[in-house]
């Protein structure tokens, strides 16, 4: 069988490189202007020329999104933007506005588009549509069941990849546009400035009782009636692959190191033991799925892929699944002598038992026993985000390996 591309998302360089480390095929970024992620860190196009060279000396490819709604104004920024990203030359960019897509193929015909699930892509005729302006990947739209893709599959030319999202947040408006932020605060997420609305909490006001809000559930925390549950399928890569799905997609440019390198991490496993032999790959997914129920988030769902969600795929409430890890660095540099340095995102102590996270879904716990500061002071615990800290334990980690804690 064909093996599927794991996409991950990357928000910065750190990000990017922990991808890739722990088992990526492709990343996907944005850089500073005209993606949908503008308020995560981005990419600087020094950053980006080094996230490319990175991807391609390890083996893996390099997307850009360039998916916002553009206006009229936008038009002259993206021909420069797009004359730069030339010089760098990323795998493809990931667009979904037409009048975007033409200045792309007039100014960087060498660089292949995907089509962004943006685009609304929901029919086989779409899909053929951009297959007759030369394009060779199409991102299905997160509203269509894994029966539809398949029907759609089957429909298009063989050399046309199909990829779709796999795992993460879900939105709650048609394939993503959404309207509640630009109304509401006046930050479009058609144009990458998202507030996320729909995960607020939310009351009703009768129009006669001024003042009075009643929830629309009976929570004393109120009720967050937009808030999808997120969306997790490493329990279903044999419908997936069956489907024809080329590239599976995660979602998360503004989740943490830790997060994207334990879900790529699981999900390089799940499909690596299911492409070589699905019965390894049946035994492997308890322990796959406890990974991904230990990964910060909300309940999962299996979204539109096997019916239309109802209320089930929905979060009524501020609960948070129990349990987790806390993310608490990523080692820069391990010395001779079995210390190593990183830069600590999260409190612990001297004592403490934390768990190395390695490629190749392996990890090993260790207890800390010792702990210095910038100044070389010896520390009890590091309560303070962004120190550098320099630690003994009781195993070695290697350069690049997480670092982390169960709640």
């Amino acid at each position: 069988m064909n093996k599927p591309e794991l996409l991950m998302p990357a928000g910065s360089l750190e990000v990017l490189k922990t991808a890739v480390r722990y088992g990526a095929d492709a990343v996907y970024i944005g850089g500073e202007l005209f993606s949908l992620r503008a308020k995560a860190k981005n990419f600087s196009m020094e950053e980006m020329k080094e996230g490319v060279a990175f991807c391609h000396q390890n083996g893996c490819k390099l997307y850009v999104t360039a998916n916002i709604t553009a206006h009229n104004y936008h038009l002259n920024g993206v021909r420069e933007y797009f004359a730069e990203l030339k010089n760098i030359m990323p795998d493809a960019l990931i667009i979904s506005d037409p009048g975007v897509f033409r200045i792309a193929r007039e100014v960087c015909p060498e660089i292949p588009v995907h089509i962004s699930t943006q685009a609304n892509n929901v029919n086989s005729e779409t899909f053929l549509f951009w297959y007759s302006l030369g394009v060779r990947r199409v991102v299905c739209g997160r509203e269509l069941s894994l029966s539809e893709i398949k029907t759609i599959r089957e429909a298009v030319p063989e050399d046309m990849e199909l990829e779709a999202f796999v795992h993460g947040s879900m939105c709650i408006s048609y394939s993503g546009r959404c309207l509640l932020s630009a109304y509401m605060t006046g930050r479009d997420a058609n144009l990458g400035a998202c507030t996320h609305p729909c995960r607020w909490k939310y009351y009703v006001m009768e129009e006669n009782r001024p003042g009075e809000f009643f929830p629309v559930e009976e929570n004393s925390d109120g009720t967050y009636i937009f808030n999808s549950k997120d969306l997790c399928m490493i329990g279903h890569i044999p419908e997936l692959v069956d489907a024809g799905i080329a590239s599976f997609k995660v979602e998360g440019r503004m989740k943490t190191a830790l997060y994207v390198a334990s879900v790529a991490n699981a999900y390089r496993k799940a499909i690596d033991a299911y492409t070589e032999n699905p019965e390894t790959y049946e035994k492997l997914l308890p322990e796959l799925t406890n990974e991904m129920n230990m990964v910060a988030g909300r309940d999962y769902t299996t979204g539109f892929f096997f019916d239309k969600p109802d209320s089930n795929s929905q979060v009524y409430d501020n609960h948070m699944p129990e349990g987790g890890y806390v993310y608490l660095g990523t080692v820069s540099a391990v010395y001779p002598d079995g210390s190593f340095l990183f830069e600590q995102k999260n409190k612990f102590s001297i004592g403490d038992k934390i768990e190395i996270l390695s490629p190749g879904f392996q990890s090993k716990v260790m207890t800390v026993q010792r702990m210095l500061d910038e100044n070389g002071e010896e520390m009890a615990s590091c309560p303070h985000p962004k120190q550098m800290i320099r630690a003994y334990g009781t195993e070695t980690p290697e350069a690049g390996d997480i670092l982390r804690k169960a709640e």
